[in-house]
């Protein structure tokens, strides 16, 4: 099933009543001019089980802790964002797999070269990816890409990630001159960001379900980063937000600002079609097959993560 992603950009008042969600707009609940029958029937209810994300972007959304005790109890992430409308942070459930403690002691106990093994699959497919989005986009030569990809050694030692990434991001926004990717960049930097905290928050949901530990990580390592492995997983994933953002670009041709249209194209992302594992399916759902694929590397029963394709059109 495809959960739903919710976002709040306005004030309301968000409750808890028989397994539903309940949303209340203050500017219905307060004016004067509406008859009190209509009020009460103004009030929008979501089963809690339908829900995947919630992305709270406005100071006045009001919770009640049972809003919080239902989501992370039905295994969804809640995203919060500043004053700048940017993702701050994400609350995850501590438990979200019944067989999470024996799946904890199979990741912790991964082996070196079995982490760089994965490493290895997990850069050759977003290279691989970058190179279909660079051709479908683009038309330009990837000769190159394919190459790198293929060249890449187990913990991709000679760093061919970082060769690719280079051609990438130089290639892939002609229209903006001089565009170099930095999270604290010029647009489209800003929608970059926006989509990655999205696929992050999609991503860390998934390796929770699949009863893994999204801080411990196969290859990002950061004491501060409490989803180094939701940042690796999703490495494949992050051409698909791309390619979103260039038709974003496309559709709002000289509009630099993340607004309130962009954000609503942008939340589309956990339901995009995607291809994995030689079936088109709705990206909510193949991260649900590559966090699971993962977790049966660690046990030993399966020695590759299954990651999406972008076809080269």
């Amino acid at each position: 099933m495809i959960k739903r992603t919710l976002y709040f950009g306005n004030p309301a008042y968000l409750s808890v009543r028989n397994e539903q969600l309940i949303i209340r707009l203050p500017e219905v609940e307060n004016s004067e001019a509406l008859p009190e029958k209509f009020k009460k029937e103004a009030a929008a209810t979501i089963p809690i089980e339908d829900i995947g994300i919630i992305i709270i972007d406005h100071q006045q959304v009001t919770c009640t802790q049972s809003v919080f005790e239902k989501l992370l109890g039905n295994n969804a992430a809640v995203m919060v964002c500043d004053a700048s409308h940017h993702p701050a942070g994400l609350l995850m459930p501590l438990s979200g797999n019944t067989l999470q403690s024996e799946r904890f002691t199979d990741q912790i106990n991964a082996s070196v070269p079995l982490k760089k093994q994965l490493w290895q699959q997990t850069i050759q497919s977003k290279i691989t990816n970058q190179a279909a989005v660079l051709h479908n986009r683009c038309k330009i030569n990837i000769k190159n890409m394919l190459h790198w990809a293929d060249s890449v050694t187990s913990g991709d030692t000679k760093n061919h990630e970082a060769r690719a990434s280079a051609y990438y991001w130089h290639n892939l926004f002609p229209e903006v001159e001089g565009f170099t990717r930095e999270r604290d960049g010029t647009y489209p930097n800003n929608l970059l960001n926006y989509g990655y905290a999205i696929l992050r928050a999609v991503t860390a949901r998934a390796l929770v379900s699949s009863g893994l530990l999204p801080t411990l990580g196969i290859h990002h390592h950061n004491r501060y980063n409490a989803y180094c492995l939701a940042d690796d997983i999703m490495e494949p994933y992050r051409p698909i937000v791309d390619t979103t953002v260039s038709e974003i670009m496309k559709l709002y041709p000289g509009v630099t600002e993340l607004n309130k249209e962009i954000k609503q194209e942008l939340l589309k992302i956990p339901v995009l079609d995607m291809v994995i594992n030689g079936q088109k399916s709705p990206l909510m759902v193949g991260i649900s097959q590559t966090t699971s694929s993962l977790q049966k590397c660690f046990e030993g029963s399966l020695r590759k993560i299954i990651y999406p394709v972008i076809p080269i059109a």
